[in-house]
């Protein structure tokens, strides 16, 4: 009895004196942040920033963040008339568009962002055909709202950013899906 008396004397007098025993979690990392320039998404502005609480809300090693004055950003998303795809340089980082020919199809447009941020997240393409797999893409029906990506998709962007691990600079484009 006494001896616990002592040790629990002698951490409260080093936790005092700012010295930390013992930790009950171990220490975690902080989120890596990336940032997103949007200005130029035109009308999807709002989908974009949808898109990226999307992925904020499904992972914890890495959050997006709407660039503030006189940062870089990682990412910058335009809009134009043709089909969606991104244009990685590296893990985090890289340009992806928002294409209105998959709107005007009757794509849902907070699919389309937040699939286009697993691509810069490092996520590939799967043509899986499956409305539960976000990075399935076109290849899932119209029809599909999914815009959260699946358990597989969420441990692969949290594993990528577990570490410093790096991805071969892609490019992902939308492929029409045959008739």
């Amino acid at each position: 009895m006494l001896l616990r008396r002592w040790a629990a004397a002698l951490v409260a007098a080093l936790a005092l004196a700012g010295v930390q025993v013992v930790s009950a979690t171990p220490a975690q990392a902080a989120a890596r942040i990336l940032y997103y320039d949007a200005s130029q998404a035109q009308e999807f502005i709002a989908v974009v920033n949808q898109g990226a609480q999307i992925w904020n809300s499904a992972v914890a090693n890495v959050k997006l963040q709407p660039v503030t004055a006189g940062r870089t950003p990682n990412i910058r998303v335009y809009a134009d008339n043709g089909w969606p795809r991104t244009y990685s340089t590296s893990l985090g980082n890289g340009r992806w568009y928002m294409g209105r020919e998959a709107v005007n199809d009757g794509y849902y447009p907070p699919r389309i962002a937040a699939h286009e941020f697993g691509h810069i997240l490092g996520l590939p393409d799967n043509r899986t055909g499956l409305c539960s797999d976000l990075m399935s893409g076109s290849s899932a029906p119209v029809a599909c709202t999914n815009a959260n990506p699946s358990a597989a998709e969420k441990a692969s962007v949290e594993r990528l950013f577990r570490t410093s691990a790096t991805v071969t600079p892609q490019t992902y484009v939308w492929v029409v899906p045959a008739a």
